[in-house]
Protein backbone atom coordinates (compact mmCIF):
# COMPACT_ATOMS: atom_id res chain seq x y z
CA UNK A 1 0.00 0.00 0.00
CA UNK A 2 1.73 3.21 -1.22
CA UNK A 3 0.10 5.73 1.23
CA UNK A 4 1.74 8.86 1.74
CA UNK A 5 1.81 9.01 5.75
CA UNK A 6 4.05 12.85 5.71
CA UNK A 7 1.13 14.57 6.78
CA UNK A 8 0.58 12.34 10.31
CA UNK A 9 1.86 13.28 13.63
CA UNK A 10 5.42 12.22 14.75
CA UNK A 11 6.54 10.24 17.28
CA UNK A 12 7.41 13.17 19.17
CA UNK A 13 4.12 14.65 19.26
CA UNK A 14 2.46 11.45 19.87
CA UNK A 15 4.68 11.57 22.72
CA UNK A 16 4.01 14.42 23.92
CA UNK A 17 0.53 14.03 24.22
CA UNK A 18 0.34 11.25 26.23
CA UNK A 19 3.13 12.45 28.57
CA UNK A 20 0.37 14.99 29.62
CA UNK A 21 -2.51 12.57 29.99
CA UNK A 22 -1.52 10.03 32.32
CA UNK A 23 -3.97 11.01 35.18
CA UNK A 24 -6.96 10.22 32.72
CA UNK A 25 -5.68 6.73 31.37
CA UNK A 26 -4.96 5.76 35.20
CA UNK A 27 -8.89 5.24 35.30
CA UNK A 28 -10.47 3.28 32.91
CA UNK A 29 -13.92 5.02 33.00
CA UNK A 30 -12.21 8.49 31.51
CA UNK A 31 -8.66 7.13 29.80
CA UNK A 32 -11.11 4.84 27.29
CA UNK A 33 -14.32 6.92 27.62
CA UNK A 34 -14.19 7.36 23.12
CA UNK A 35 -13.45 3.70 23.14
CA UNK A 36 -16.59 1.57 22.36
CA UNK A 37 -16.81 -0.88 24.86
CA UNK A 38 -13.30 -0.57 26.42
CA UNK A 39 -14.20 -2.56 29.31
CA UNK A 40 -15.97 -5.33 27.39
CA UNK A 41 -12.43 -5.74 25.34
CA UNK A 42 -9.90 -5.50 28.22
CA UNK A 43 -11.92 -8.67 30.10
CA UNK A 44 -12.57 -10.72 26.74
CA UNK A 45 -8.58 -10.09 26.10
CA UNK A 46 -7.39 -11.20 29.44
CA UNK A 47 -9.47 -14.10 30.21
CA UNK A 48 -8.76 -15.23 26.57
CA UNK A 49 -5.20 -14.59 27.95
CA UNK A 50 -5.58 -16.60 30.95
CA UNK A 51 -7.84 -19.86 29.26
CA UNK A 52 -5.46 -19.85 26.36
CA UNK A 53 -2.26 -19.73 29.05
CA UNK A 54 -3.33 -20.54 32.50
CA UNK A 55 0.21 -21.38 33.94
CA UNK A 56 1.93 -18.08 32.12
CA UNK A 57 4.71 -16.69 33.78
CA UNK A 58 5.96 -13.69 31.56
CA UNK A 59 3.79 -11.21 30.00
CA UNK A 60 4.73 -8.16 27.36
CA UNK A 61 2.40 -5.38 27.27
CA UNK A 62 2.64 -3.06 24.47
CA UNK A 63 1.68 0.73 24.49
CA UNK A 64 0.93 -0.41 28.28
CA UNK A 65 -0.37 3.22 29.12
CA UNK A 66 -0.83 3.46 32.60
CA UNK A 67 -1.05 -0.39 32.91
CA UNK A 68 -4.82 -0.87 33.03
CA UNK A 69 -4.40 -3.84 31.20
CA UNK A 70 -1.56 -5.78 33.02
CA UNK A 71 -3.47 -5.02 36.57
CA UNK A 72 -6.67 -7.16 34.60
CA UNK A 73 -4.44 -9.73 33.99
CA UNK A 74 -3.04 -9.98 37.46
CA UNK A 75 -6.12 -9.99 38.59
CA UNK A 76 -6.25 -13.41 36.52
CA UNK A 77 -3.02 -14.93 37.12
CA UNK A 78 -0.96 -13.29 39.86
CA UNK A 79 2.44 -12.46 40.14
CA UNK A 80 3.53 -12.54 36.80
CA UNK A 81 7.03 -10.95 35.73
CA UNK A 82 6.02 -8.41 33.55
CA UNK A 83 7.40 -6.03 30.69
CA UNK A 84 5.87 -2.83 29.79
CA UNK A 85 6.32 -0.91 27.36
CA UNK A 86 5.50 2.54 25.99
CA UNK A 87 6.39 5.55 23.96
CA UNK A 88 5.73 8.01 27.02
CA UNK A 89 8.04 7.58 30.08
CA UNK A 90 5.42 9.35 32.00
CA UNK A 91 3.14 6.57 31.22
CA UNK A 92 5.34 3.88 31.86
CA UNK A 93 6.39 5.02 35.41
CA UNK A 94 2.61 5.46 36.58
CA UNK A 95 2.52 1.74 34.94
CA UNK A 96 5.21 0.70 36.88
CA UNK A 97 4.04 1.76 40.41
CA UNK A 98 0.86 0.50 39.90
CA UNK A 99 1.53 -2.33 38.69
CA UNK A 100 4.39 -2.92 41.50
CA UNK A 101 1.80 -2.64 44.00
CA UNK A 102 -0.16 -6.02 42.50
CA UNK A 103 2.79 -8.82 41.39
CA UNK A 104 5.93 -10.12 43.26
CA UNK A 105 7.48 -11.11 39.71
CA UNK A 106 10.06 -9.08 38.13
CA UNK A 107 8.64 -5.35 36.14
CA UNK A 108 10.83 -4.52 33.38
CA UNK A 109 10.56 -1.21 31.52
CA UNK A 110 11.13 -0.82 27.66
CA UNK A 111 10.67 3.14 26.88
CA UNK A 112 10.87 2.83 22.90
CA UNK A 113 9.13 2.79 20.01
CA UNK A 114 7.21 -0.59 19.31
CA UNK A 115 8.95 -0.91 16.22
CA UNK A 116 12.31 -0.53 17.48
CA UNK A 117 11.70 -3.13 20.63
CA UNK A 118 14.50 -6.21 20.80
CA UNK A 119 12.65 -9.04 22.59
CA UNK A 120 14.18 -12.35 23.70
CA UNK A 121 13.05 -15.31 21.44
CA UNK A 122 10.81 -17.38 22.57
CA UNK A 123 10.10 -15.90 26.00
CA UNK A 124 6.90 -14.53 26.67
CA UNK A 125 3.24 -16.32 27.32
CA UNK A 126 0.79 -13.70 26.81
CA UNK A 127 1.22 -10.16 24.77
CA UNK A 128 -1.28 -7.66 25.03
CA UNK A 129 -1.44 -4.57 23.11
CA UNK A 130 -4.68 -2.08 23.58
CA UNK A 131 -5.28 0.83 21.62
CA UNK A 132 -1.19 1.02 20.60
CA UNK A 133 -1.24 -0.93 16.58
CA UNK A 134 -3.35 1.91 15.11
CA UNK A 135 0.12 4.08 14.99
CA UNK A 136 1.75 1.94 12.93
CA UNK A 137 1.90 3.12 9.32
CA UNK A 138 2.69 1.32 5.86
CA UNK A 139 2.44 -2.48 5.84
CA UNK A 140 6.12 -2.59 6.85
CA UNK A 141 5.45 -1.12 9.61
CA UNK A 142 2.79 -3.59 11.00
CA UNK A 143 4.44 -6.52 8.97
CA UNK A 144 7.63 -5.56 11.64
CA UNK A 145 5.82 -5.47 14.58
CA UNK A 146 3.68 -8.28 14.27
CA UNK A 147 6.86 -10.88 13.13
CA UNK A 148 8.53 -9.66 16.36
CA UNK A 149 5.91 -10.72 18.76
CA UNK A 150 5.69 -13.83 16.99
CA UNK A 151 9.08 -14.78 17.63
CA UNK A 152 9.07 -13.33 21.05
CA UNK A 153 6.22 -15.81 22.15
CA UNK A 154 6.68 -18.91 23.30
CA UNK A 155 5.12 -22.05 21.44
CA UNK A 156 1.92 -22.02 22.49
CA UNK A 157 2.33 -18.19 23.55
CA UNK A 158 -1.10 -15.70 22.80
CA UNK A 159 -1.16 -12.49 21.44
CA UNK A 160 -4.48 -10.27 22.14
CA UNK A 161 -5.19 -7.19 20.66
CA UNK A 162 -8.18 -4.32 21.26
CA UNK A 163 -7.84 -1.56 19.15
CA UNK A 164 -9.48 0.89 16.70
CA UNK A 165 -9.98 -0.68 13.43
CA UNK A 166 -11.27 0.36 10.05
CA UNK A 167 -13.00 -1.14 6.82
CA UNK A 168 -11.67 -2.76 3.46
CA UNK A 169 -15.27 -1.45 2.09
CA UNK A 170 -15.12 2.23 1.63
CA UNK A 171 -19.11 2.18 2.18
CA UNK A 172 -18.86 -0.07 5.13
CA UNK A 173 -16.10 2.51 6.85
CA UNK A 174 -18.51 5.02 6.18
CA UNK A 175 -21.16 3.18 7.66
CA UNK A 176 -19.39 2.24 11.29
CA UNK A 177 -17.95 6.19 10.79
CA UNK A 178 -21.54 7.39 11.09
CA UNK A 179 -22.25 4.99 14.10
CA UNK A 180 -19.29 6.12 15.88
CA UNK A 181 -19.85 10.04 15.38
CA UNK A 182 -23.19 9.54 17.06
CA UNK A 183 -21.64 7.46 19.89
CA UNK A 184 -19.29 10.59 20.67
CA UNK A 185 -22.32 13.52 20.07
CA UNK A 186 -24.13 11.42 22.42
CA UNK A 187 -21.18 11.24 25.17
CA UNK A 188 -20.13 14.64 24.39
CA UNK A 189 -22.10 16.62 21.41
CA UNK A 190 -20.78 17.26 18.28
CA UNK A 191 -17.91 19.36 19.08
CA UNK A 192 -16.59 16.68 21.16
CA UNK A 193 -17.13 13.78 18.87
CA UNK A 194 -15.18 16.46 15.86
CA UNK A 195 -12.37 16.61 18.29
CA UNK A 196 -12.01 12.91 18.37
CA UNK A 197 -12.07 12.12 14.65
CA UNK A 198 -9.77 15.25 14.24
CA UNK A 199 -7.22 13.48 16.16
CA UNK A 200 -7.55 10.14 14.67
CA UNK A 201 -6.97 11.56 11.46
CA UNK A 202 -3.90 13.11 12.50
CA UNK A 203 -2.45 10.28 14.79
CA UNK A 204 -4.19 7.53 13.88
CA UNK A 205 -3.48 4.77 10.65
CA UNK A 206 -5.81 1.89 11.85
CA UNK A 207 -6.38 -1.20 9.28
CA UNK A 208 -9.07 -3.64 9.09
CA UNK A 209 -9.63 -6.55 11.42
CA UNK A 210 -9.36 -9.00 7.99
CA UNK A 211 -5.90 -7.53 7.02
CA UNK A 212 -4.39 -8.03 10.67
CA UNK A 213 -6.12 -11.63 10.83
CA UNK A 214 -4.39 -12.44 7.50
CA UNK A 215 -1.18 -10.48 8.53
CA UNK A 216 -0.52 -12.67 11.93
CA UNK A 217 -1.54 -16.05 9.73
CA UNK A 218 0.89 -14.94 7.24
CA UNK A 219 3.95 -14.08 9.80
CA UNK A 220 3.08 -17.83 11.46
CA UNK A 221 0.68 -17.92 14.39
CA UNK A 222 -1.47 -20.98 13.89
CA UNK A 223 -5.14 -19.80 15.16
CA UNK A 224 -6.45 -16.56 14.77
CA UNK A 225 -9.83 -15.58 17.10
CA UNK A 226 -12.65 -12.41 16.92
CA UNK A 227 -13.45 -12.23 20.70
CA UNK A 228 -15.49 -8.77 19.93
CA UNK A 229 -16.36 -6.60 17.40
CA UNK A 230 -18.93 -3.19 17.90
CA UNK A 231 -18.70 -0.49 15.33
CA UNK A 232 -14.84 0.36 14.47
CA UNK A 233 -13.83 -1.01 17.98
CA UNK A 234 -12.27 -4.92 17.80
CA UNK A 235 -10.80 -7.70 19.91
CA UNK A 236 -8.82 -10.32 18.70
CA UNK A 237 -5.71 -12.34 18.80
CA UNK A 238 -3.42 -15.31 18.06
CA UNK A 239 -1.99 -17.97 19.18
CA UNK A 240 1.51 -19.10 18.51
Amino acid sequence: MNTDYSQKATNEEIKARFDKDVERFSNLETGQQSTIDAPITMELCTAAAQYINPKAKELLDIGCGAGNYTLNMLGKIPNLNCTLNDLSLPMLERARARVAAQTSGEITILHNDMRNLDLPENHFDIVLAAATFHHLRDDADWELVFTKIYKALKPGGSLWISDLITHNSSLINRLFEDKYRAYLESLGGPEYAQNVFDYIAYEDTPRSLNFQLALLTKVGFRTTEILHKNSNFAAFGAVK
